[in-house]
């Protein structure tokens, strides 16, 4: 039976790879889109990488697993925690194949920690598996557990890399601490896929798109891509096998940030509380100057280990208040919104929430800058969600236009900058690629959804597809496969919400919670 290779980039746009390949810097790539069946995909809002590689995994949008972005928003109880593996409700892709007698194995894939049990293994990855501030895990981030032993003795294998990328500015260590990685991803990856004989294998580099954050097309990006071209001529040899190539969400060049929250006090949404942070931060005391001084003089670790988290907490970051912190510098007796990055906004349910919902909608609408309107759409939010989980999601989520940041830190008095941190930006145009046996060679074809993938690659495993999976199975199997809709897994959904302050310092430094 033909086997199933699949490589998530986080991040990866044809934006951006398009001008390589013609240029000729990705000829695997290229080889792959000539002779396999290729599309740009669309992401679920907001494109990010918490919900979207859940998205992938279970064929449902937000609204069916209870995720909207990396933190959960309960107004009604005054409360923002920041979310992990255990707050997705519901099963994935590897559950219906072990359900079917296949094996499975998931390396790296953020939304996978903790680590759950399968037919198979886990290795949790991304930014959600972390031990504390600045600090990688070492331990616990695979099921079964001894696998972390062997990952780190036969290839060397690192959850994050250390030094950690944390600005612009980086291009030594930190880049190639970061390329190392992806050779250490592969190697164990393809080994365990042979020596386990694994029926499906999934494996996500998400430092790609840390690449794509703080270089955007710059040439530690390219050195990225060309590395991954190069394992692509690799895993393209293996037999019997196919492979796809799939993405959370695209990127673009970042030419506008906009401080969602600042914008929301300025036009009477939202009242503010004074905070530490409003003393300290008009003398240059910044998270992000701290950890650069810390660097310079190779002291993180030391910092880390020696410096409470809570005083931690307490340096200003220079893009203000984030995650649970927000709700500090917030009136909330008297505030109507407050918003997450990247899309999502929860209105106070102690207000009229359609008639607030209605005028700020239309106010959102009208938000312009140079370019034009910043929001390609703004949306209620059971608009665009399906699921029993609607009703925690928020009431609004705009779609930030192309290059748009739409940044949630409050306390900082800017409602609009020049890009601040990020080159790129997030988009919800990402890539689809299919090659092998199992699949047509049909050549580019029209846009597809995320929630297509996991029905379509059940079905070419010869799967049924379970009926709570919303996306549909794409025209591209070489041959006509029968197949029905078959009754959801139930999952167990304990473990429920926690305060993560060890995951929201990790998405800090990655730009996610500045």
């Amino acid at each position: 039976m033909t086997r199933t290779f699949v490589l998530g980039l986080d991040g990866a746009s044809w934006r951006l790879l398009d001008p390589w390949i013609e240029e000729g810097e990705l000829p695997n790539l290229a080889a792959l889109r000539q002779d396999g069946t290729w599309a740009e995909s669309r992401s679920c809002l907001p494109p990010v990488t918490f919900p979207n590689w859940k998205c992938y995994s279970s064929g449902k949008d937000p609204g069916g697993f209870g995720v909207f972005w990396f933190e959960h928003v309960d107004l009604a109880e005054g409360r923002i925690d920041v979310t992990n593996g255990s707050d997705f409700h519901t099963a994935e892709i590897w559950d219906y194949l072990n359900d079917e007698g296949r094996t499975a194995g998931v390396v790296n894939m953020p939304t996978m920690y903790p680590p759950r049990e399968i037919d198979g293994f886990v290795v949790s990855g991304g930014p959600d598996a972390v031990t504390g501030e600045y600090r990688s895990i070492d331990s616990g981030y695979t099921v079964p557990a001894p696998l972390a032993d062997e990952l780190e003795e036969r290839f060397n294998y690192r959850v994050h890399p250390d030094p950690l990328l944390s600005s612009n500015d980086e291009r030594g260590a930190e880049v190639e601490e970061i390329l190392d990685l992806f050779d250490a991803r592969f190697e164990a990856a393809l080994s365990l896929f042979e020596e386990r004989d694994l029926d499906y294998l999934h494996l996500t580099l998400f430092y790609i798109n840390v690449l794509h954050h703080f270089f955007w097309d710059d040439e530690p990006t390219r050195r990225g891509w060309q590395k991954i071209d190069e394992w692509l001529g690799r895993v393209a040899e293996l037999e019997d096998t196919d492979l796809v190539l799939m993405s959370d969400h695209g990127s673009t060049a970042t030419v506008t940030e906009f401080y969602i929250n600042e914008w929301l006090a300025e036009n009477g949404y939202q009242t503010r509380e004074r905070t530490l942070e409003d003393y300290l931060r008009p003398f240059g005391l910044t998270r992000e100057n701290a950890l650069r001084l810390a660097k310079r003089a190779g002291a993180v670790d030391l910092l880390a280990k020696t410096v409470p988290e809570r005083l931690q907490q307490l340096v200003p970051q220079q893009a203000g208040l984030k995650r649970g912190r927000k709700l500090e510098a917030i009136d909330l007796d008297r505030t109507k919104a407050v918003a997450s990055s990247q899309g999502p906004i929860y209105l106070n349910p102690a207000f009229d929430v359609e008639s607030v919902r209605q005028a700020l909608m239309a106010d959102l609408r009208m938000v312009t800058d140079d370019e034009g309107h910043l929001f390609a759409g703004v949306h209620r939010g059971e608009d665009v969600y399906t699921g029993s989980y609607v009703s925690e999601g928020p009431e609004i989520v705009v779609d930030q236009r192309p290059g748009v940041h739409v940044n949630d830190g409050i306390g900082g008095g800017r409602i609009r900058t020049e890009p601040n941190r990020w080159a790129a930006e997030n988009t919800r145009s990402g890539i689809f690629l299919a090659s092998g046996p199992s699949f047509d060679a049909q050549g580019e074809i029209d846009r597809i959804s995320i929630l297509d993938l996991a029905p379509t690659l059940l079905v070419s495993a010869g799967c049924d597809v379970p009926t709570d999976m919303h996306g549909e199975v794409l025209p591209i199997l070489s041959d006509e496969p029968s197949w029905e809709r078959r009754e959801p897994i139930a999952v167990d959904s304990a473990g429920g919400r926690r305060a993560a302050d060890e995951v929201s310092d990790r998405l800090k430094q990655f730009g996610y919670m500045e």
